[in-house]
């Protein structure tokens, strides 16, 4: 048997490097965080709602997200309302059947977003053509449109109000960081909506 210890630590060792260069890089970012935290708390105390999408890998980031507002971040909270628009597999089904993939999550967005509510567009490559028409969808409804995206610029984030890219060179380390980016935001939440930890 082959030792590859050496290969595979290297490797590993070049993963984590990319991560934390990413990580670190990202700080630019924490400013449009906080400022989407802050809004994103006003919307959901006042009785909004959040809804994000995203495929594959992005769904799961989306449906992180709003498992974390419906439950509990760090600290004790009153429940917020936030869907992960791919979560109702039912739904999803039946939209893509009828109306076709594109609509899958725009259809959702015109059924329970209202003007003023939020959503949060997931994707890595910013290409996602079924979670665009979500963004144009939640704009046309009067709702705020935010992407989180890998390396811009992107028609995601040209379809959004406002975007952040992260700048990495894998799909696996882009992910890392948008599940930093949800931390970071649950975080803001939190504290605009005093939680006590």
């Amino acid at each position: 048997m082959t030792d590859t210890t050496g290969t595979l630590g290297a490797a590993q060792d070049a993963r984590l490097e990319a991560l934390a260069e990413a990580a670190l890089a990202f700080r630019e970012h924490v400013p449009t965080i906080t400022a989407w935290g802050r809004r994103l708390a006003r919307v959901l105390d006042s009785g909004g709602r959040l809804l994000a999408c995203g495929n594959g890998g992005s769904a799961a980031e989306a449906q992180h997200l709003t498992a974390e507002l419906t439950g509990r971040f760090e600290g004790e909270r009153r429940p917020l309302s936030a869907i992960p628009l791919h979560g109702d597999s039912s739904a999803v089904t039946a939209i893509g059947n009828d109306y076709g993939p594109l609509e899958v999550f725009a259809r959702q967005v015109r059924a329970h977003g209202r003007r003023g509510d939020v959503l949060i567009c997931l994707s890595t490559s910013g290409n996602s053509a079924n979670v665009i028409e979500a963004a144009r969808a939640a704009r046309a409804a009067g709702m705020s449109a935010w992407a989180v995206t890998g390396p811009g610029p992107s028609p995601l984030a040209a379809a959004c109000d406002d975007a952040i890219a992260v700048d990495a060179g894998t799909t696996s380390t882009v992910q890392e960081i948008h599940l930093a980016a949800i931390h970071l935001l649950c975080g803001v939440v939190d504290e605009a909506l005093e939680v006590s930890s």
